[in-house]
């Protein structure tokens, strides 16, 4: 009888475990495809968005041009992504997928610790040499590598990362993301540049600095890139 009792727990929390992983992303799509449209006029189903009839869709609500072009690096970290999520292409609604070009200026080109809270990221060089990494949860063990044209790295969903051009030319990678839309959150401009402002001694104790360097930090323009 505790033998029943125990399994039939156990399957309990199984299926509590399986369900918990299956919606820690995005929904299936109930259909074939749910382009997104901001004007609900011509709307017929809802799927995260106002989705735009099918009979209507055309091929531009699929595609995007300009993905060959640099990104501006002109900025603090001197990088640039290029971010095609459900807002840039309509057609990737409840697809659960976007895509990114990233740009690097030569000599210390930074995309700086942040975290997708949606998405894993596959990441493949195109051009340049990046010095990428992640940090895992408690106990924050850091996984880093640096790679070459053609090579790929993962960066599991919701881990902090980086991608750092250690090289002397530009370097451009593309990245593939499990989400229509997967978010991200930089770390500096999250803990020092929210609005409203995180209380400085809270900082201060927590990254054990003295408060008027906290209160600099805050004041410092901290780009969103």
């Amino acid at each position: 009888m505790e033998g029943s009792r125990f399994l039939a727990a156990s399957a309990v929390l199984v299926l509590a475990l399986a369900f918990s992983m299956a919606s820690a992303y995005d929904p299936s799509p109930l259909q074939d495809f749910c382009v997104a449209m901001n004007d609900p006029k011509n709307a017929v189903f809802v799927n995260g968005k106002f989705c735009k009839n099918p009979n209507l869709t055309v091929a531009d609500d699929f595609s995007f041009s300009g993905l060959n072009i640099p990104g501006n690096t002109e900025n603090r970290v001197r990088s640039n992504v290029t971010l095609l999520n459900v807002d840039r292409i309509p057609g990737l609604n409840t697809l659960g997928i976007s895509l990114a070009r990233l740009d690097f200026a030569p000599n210390g080109g930074l995309n700086p610790p942040h975290t997708h809270p949606r998405a894993t990221e596959i990441l493949v060089v195109i051009e340049g040499t990046l010095y990428v990494g992640f940090v895992t949860s408690n106990p924050n063990r850091l996984i880093t590598k640096v790679l070459y044209p053609r090579d790929v790295f993962v960066f599991p969903i919701g881990l902090i990362h980086f991608q750092f051009n250690v090289g002397k030319t530009n370097a451009v990678a593309f990245a593939r993301l499990s989400s229509q839309n997967p978010g991200v959150i930089t770390i500096a401009n999250a803990v020092f540049g929210s609005n409203p402002s995180i209380n400085p001694d809270v900082l201060a104790k927590a990254f054990q600095l003295d408060k008027n360097v906290v209160t600099s930090l805050q004041k410092l323009f901290w780009d969103s890139i």
